[in-house]
């Protein structure tokens, strides 16, 4: 078969002969070697005349299959199928959790990112083993990957990278990888870091509405302890420095109970949605008014946020998702701190 020479295979090469076949093909048919409804090897054969595994060889084949370059038909064999979008970047765009926030990013990622790209989202849910699964089956098949590192321990404490999961990033080439979130330090400085300094960033919103703060006589936050997706603790820290620092009274509790005791004058501070909702409803049948007895503020905007009149302290997450697109299409590298902001709305 003709097709077959166009496959090469570099038996010193540290990359993986299942990439190097992936490469083979699309290279040749980006240069127009390899036409559409043309015929390629069969799996047996290429593993024959190469001595590869069949496993090798089928999951180059998966791969093309996945990214429709090529397709099976029934009793004649593999096909080129695509040529015209051969030159899309594939981006592996990997989040924590699917929450409104994450989306945010995601849905900015892909309004600004272009159509000469193609973006598969996974979430691995805080969860290290899911996590390294993922990154393990497709840390070749990419050309991009838009990781957000939020971890939990067992205890259930956030952290922003396992020593694995450190690891598995390491082996992803950097000019690859666009971190989002986190800013890590032991994280290579020629990659793309785009980042929430989440202690400094909750203390300058904060001193940001200072005026209006220092009128309630004591904040209080609202930090789970205990989330099935922990927070990071520099939300804690940060919320602590500001308060020492202005001497304002405060507390840290780890909800808001059904028989929450409210005093008029009380500021709340919540980071979960069904905190902010139960403290809503009980200012309500307090017959307080939002605003002026007892004083509310969000962590992390949301559409709904904004129509309520909840004022927030929060990053910009659609700046995040339009400069990590910003970057790629640039071939930019660096680290970029994304704005966070006091949000003044009518709760406080």
């Amino acid at each position: 078969m003709e097709t077959f020479k166009y496959i090469q295979i570099d038996e010193t090469s540290r990359m993986p002969k299942y990439k190097q076949i992936v490469d083979s093909v699309i290279y040749n048919v980006s240069i127009g070697r390899l036409s559409m409804d043309q015929k390629i090897p069969s799996i047996n054969m290429l593993s024959e005349g190469f001595n590869l595994s069949r496993d090798t060889v089928e999951k180059a084949y998966n791969i093309l299959k996945e990214r429709n370059v090529i397709s099976p038909i029934m009793g004649k064999g593999y096909y080129v199928t695509r040529t015209k979008l051969i030159s899309k970047i594939n981006i592996l765009f990997l989040i924590n959790k699917l929450s409104s926030y994450k989306m945010s990013v995601f849905n900015s990622f892909i309004d600004n990112i272009g159509g000469n790209s193609h973006v598969d989202l996974q979430v691995y849910h805080f969860d290290e083993t899911l996590f390294l699964n993922l990154l393990d089956k497709n840390k070749f098949v990419y050309d991009k990957y838009v990781i957000m590192p939020h971890f939990k321990t067992k205890d259930l404490k956030h952290v922003s990278l396992t020593d694995k999961a450190f690891k598995i990033i390491k082996e992803i080439p950097q000019e690859k990888l666009i971190i989002l979130d986190e800013k890590n330090p032991l994280l290579a400085d020629g990659i793309v870091e785009i980042y929430q300094d989440f202690e400094n960033d909750i203390y300058n919103a904060l001193k940001e509405g200072l005026l209006k703060i220092a009128k309630y006589d004591k904040l209080i936050l609202i930090y789970p302890e205990k989330a099935v997706y922990p927070y990071p603790r520099g939300i804690l820290d940060g919320f602590k420095k500001f308060c020492i620092e202005y001497n304002i009274g405060f507390e840290i509790l780890d909800e808001i109970c059904d028989d929450m005791l409210l005093i008029k004058g009380d500021l709340f501070i919540t980071i979960e949605e069904s905190d902010l909702v139960s403290l809503i409803k009980q200012i309500r049948d307090y017959e307080f008014q939002l605003g002026k007895d007892i004083g509310v503020i969000s962590y992390n905007d949301t559409p709904l946020k904004e129509l309520l009149g909840i004022t927030v302290i929060s990053t910009d997450f659609k700046m995040m998702g339009e400069t990590a697109a910003r970057m790629i299409l640039n071939k930019e590298i660096g680290k970029v701190k994304n704005p966070f902001n006091f949000i003044d709305r009518d709760s406080v």
